[in-house]
C-alpha cells in the first residue's frame, strides 16, 4: 500500500509506534527575541542534531539558515503562529506563514498556537481550522499548540480546561497536540487518555535538574508521547548533556516513587546558560 506523503513525514516524526518524540521549540526568538548570538545558536542546534533530539521548531526564515548535517538529523517543524512581548495583547497569536510556503521552505510539519479563553480565541481557532484544511491537502503533519491562558479560563479547573484543550486540537484537525499539563501522574494520564491523537508535554519555565527529570519520567509514566521543551535545554550549563539526559528519561523513566514529593513544576530555577546568551528568559513561562 502506498503511503501518504503525511503518514510519511509523521514517520519522520514518530519513528515507531512507541518512541517517544523528543521536540526542541526554538520559536522564543519570535516573541522574546534573542537568546543568544549567530555563532551560539549554530553550536546549539549541532548539540540537538548529535545527542537525541528529534525535533525542533523554528519559524520560517530560519529553515534556509539550517546547516545540511543538522537538517539531515533532526525534523523541522515550522510555527506559523506570532506575537511579541511588546504586543498590547501579547497572549493574540496570528498567523505569519502558510502551509504551502513552509512546505515549498523544507518544512516536516507545522505548527499553529491557540489560546484558549484569551479575548482573540474566536480569531486564533478559526486560523488554526484553516491551516488545518491547508494541511489536508498538501499532506503536511499539523501540530496544535494549545493553551489555556486569558480572562476566560480565571473561574474554570485547569484539568477541565487542559481537556477541553486536547479536545479541541481533535475536532479542529490537529494530528498531534501540545499541552501544559501538569500536577500529578493520574491527572496528566486523564488528559492523555481523553485524546485520541499524540500529546506532548509542554517543558516550561527553567526548573531544576531534579524537578525536570522529575517531570520528564512523570510525563512518560502517563502515557504521553512525548516531550516539547525547550529553556531547560538551552539553558543547561552543559545543554548536550542536558539534552542527552533527557532523551534518556524518555526511553527510560525513573522510578516514580518520587511522586509523592516532587515540587511543582512552575518552580523558577537560576540555572546559567552553556549556550552564550543575551536575553534572560528565565523569568517565567512567557507567552509564546
Amino acid at each position: 500500500m502506498t503511503k501518504s506523503g503525511r503518514s510519511l513525514r509523521l514517520g519522520r516524526l514518530f519513528k515507531t509506534d512507541e518512541t517517544p518524540l523528543f521536540l526542541v521549540p526554538l520559536d522564543h526568538t519570535v516573541t522574546d527575541g534573542p537568546f543568544t548570538d549567530a555563532r551560539g545558536y549554530d553550536a546549539l542546534l549541532g548539540i540537538l542534531a548529535d545527542n537525541g533530539a528529534d525535533a525542533i521548531v523554528v519559524h520560517k526564515g530560519r529553515l534556509r539558515l539550517l546547516p545540511r548535517s543538522v537538517y539531515a538529523k533532526l525534523s523541522v517543524v515550522v510555527h506559523l503562529s506570532a506575537s511579541t512581548k511588546y504586543a498590547a495583547d501579547p497572549t493574540f497569536k496570528y498567523q505569519v506563514a502558510e502551509v504551502e510556503d513552509c512546505l515549498r521552505r523544507g518544512a516536516d510539519a507545522v505548527s499553529a498556537h491557540v489560546n484558549i479563553g484569551s479575548l482573540t480565541e474566536d480569531r486564533q481557532l478559526r486560523s488554526m481550522a484553516e491551516v488545518a484544511d491547508a494541511c489536508d491537502r498538501v499532506g503536511l503533519p499539523l501540530l496544535a499548540m494549545l493553551y489555556p491562558r486569558g480572562p476566560g479560563i480565571m473561574d474554570h479547573p485547569q484539568l477541565e480546561t487542559l481537556l477541553h484543550a486536547a479536545s479541541l486540537a481533535v475536532d479542529l484537525g490537529a494530528d498531534i497536540v501540545k499541552l501544559p499539563i501538569g500536577g500529578s501522574v493520574a491527572t496528566m494520564k486523564r488528559v492523555v487518555d481523553s485524546c485520541p491523537i499524540p500529546v506532548l508535554a509542554a517543558g516550561g519555565a527553567q526548573v531544576s535538574d531534579h524537578q525536570f527529570g522529575a517531570f520528564v519520567a512523570d510525563v512518560m509514566t502517563s502515557g504521553a508521547r512525548g516531550l516539547a521543551a525547550g529553556r531547560n535545554l538551552f539553558m543547561a550549563p552543559d545543554p548536550a548533556a542536558k539534552v542527552r539526559e533527557v532523551r534518556r528519561l524518555l526511553s527510560f523513566p525513573i522510578d516514580d516513587s518520587h511522586h509523592q514529593d516532587t515540587p511543582p513544576l512552575a518552580a523558577s530555577g537560576n540555572g546559567q546558560m552553556g549556550i552564550p546568551t543575551t536575553l534572560d528568559l528565565d523569568r517565567q513561562e512567557r507567552v509564546r
